[in-house]
């Protein structure tokens, strides 16, 4: 079962810095990220719209160069990365999930990952058109769409798009998605696990990997870490 680090380990470092990468490394297969583009259109690293709740700073991504992008303070004196540094950091030593948050933003975000690939890259999005575009832009890269709806056939879509992988909010996975992925050859990665009640549950219900904040706590209990 892969262990995925979300926004590299959010648990136990500033999200989605490098220093959340690097503790990720220590104990994930791969470490997630979500990608955005700065006003000057370099991939940053950087979940929401704005940088009010994760830095010093205030206002969108977009608006920021990347320059001012690296005067904020993302926690504990860490800078908002780019993509390419991440790429960098996990290089041979752990796979890398990528989501794309906005639509749009996929042609420097596959050039920086063309130029620096790493070991194991998944491209994953809310957005089917940005799976798509991967598949078309990065042949062979593996890809997942991900979904909280649980209104959305996620294995439909998944196979409309050839996504290689669904990822689902955890308390959608039952036992009926699980063997139509299985039939359909779709791995199901869900998303975000962080008790030992939950990691139970994965193991019952047989998914293919999860996401979690705190990958360590993950690893030591799957007994990978002493």
């Amino acid at each position: 079962m892969f262990i995925i680090g979300h926004r590299g380990a959010r648990a136990l470092a500033p999200e989605n810095t490098l220093l959340a990468v690097r503790t990720g490394m220590h104990c994930a297969d791969f470490v997630e990220v979500d990608v955005r583009l700065s006003a000057d259109g370099v991939p940053v690293i950087m979940h929401d719209e704005t940088v009010n709740r994760t830095t010093n700073g205030t206002g969108p991504v977009h608006g920021y160069t990347l320059h001012d992008l690296k005067r904020l303070n993302a926690g504990e004196g860490e800078q908002i990365p780019t993509l390419e540094e991440v790429c960098h950091l996990v290089f041979e030593e752990c796979g890398l999930v990528v989501e794309i948050k906005e639509p749009g933003s996929e042609a420097p975000v596959f050039t920086t990952l063309r130029r620096n690939p790493p070991r194991d890259l998944v491209i994953v999005s809310f957005h089917p058109e940005s799976i798509t575009a991967a598949r078309a832009r990065l042949p062979g890269v593996r890809t997942g769409i991900i979904s909280s709806h649980p209104a959305l056939d996620l294995p439909a879509l998944a196979g409309n798009i050839g996504a290689d992988m669904v990822l689902p909010k955890f308390d959608l996975v039952i036992p009926d998605l699980v063997r139509e992925c299985r039939e359909r050859g779709l791995l199901v990665i869900a998303w975000t696990l962080n008790t030992e009640d939950a990691f139970r549950r994965a193991q019952v219900l047989g998914i293919d990997g999860f996401a979690t904040d705190d990958p360590c706590a993950a690893a030591h209990y799957f007994g990978r870490m002493s």
